[in-house]
């Protein structure tokens, strides 16, 4: 199951400095190598609430890899040029299975709690 890197970037001043840019020149092969590719970066467009900053979706082949780029030394190495020089909030998170759907996993949640109500005795009449 794939697993995307999002991160909630924002460059003070809008305008990245030598240090931000020489990162972006870095950071593609470290995660090529950990089969992580990019599916989206830049503005956002918020439809609700607000989004300041631009975003970056990566996509890597499960989670393994993913931690796997951002942990070892080749990467560590040059992470202080982007986390000294711009403001993150980066996640990663699987990717749902082919089947998924929303009333599906609605339905998960209602037998979750239907059965937290059980155990507890609020479930009974």
């Amino acid at each position: 199951m794939s697993t995307y890197l999002i991160n909630h970037l924002r460059i003070p001043g809008d305008i990245p400095n030598e240090e931000a840019v020489s990162y972006l020149e870095q950071v593609e092969d470290t995660a090529k190598n950990h089969g992580g590719k990019w599916l989206a970066q830049g503005e956002a467009r918020a439809v609700e609430g607000t989004w300041p900053g631009a975003v970056v979706l990566m996509e890597f082949p499960d989670m393994a890899h993913a931690e796997t780029w951002y942990n070892p030394p080749e990467y560590q190495k040059i992470l202080p040029l982007r986390v000294n020089n711009a403001i993150s909030d980066l996640v990663l998170v699987d990717g749902v299975t082919p089947d998924f759907t929303a009333a599906g996993y609605a339905g998960q949640i209602r037998n979750a709690i239907a059965a937290a109500s059980a155990s507890d005795g609020r479930g009974r009449s």
